[in-house]
């Protein structure tokens, strides 16, 4: 029996692609969101995060 087969059995299967293709586009929808909406000056430092130079990664 192929894997078909069993989804086909499951009462309401076929709401889970609808559900899952809704939350996979209003996740998208928000990042854009909170990207066009975002500081800039908060961009621009985490940009610079991996390039500050800090004595407290340094290990010797």
């Amino acid at each position: 029996m192929k894997f078909i087969n069993y989804l086909e059995k499951i009462t309401g299967v076929g709401i889970y692609p609808l559900v899952s293709l809704i939350i996979f586009f209003l996740f998208f929808v928000g990042l854009t969101i909170w990207v066009i909406k975002a500081d800039k000056g908060y961009i621009g430092e985490l940009k610079r995060i991996p390039f500050t130079d800090n004595d407290s990664s340094n290990i010797n």
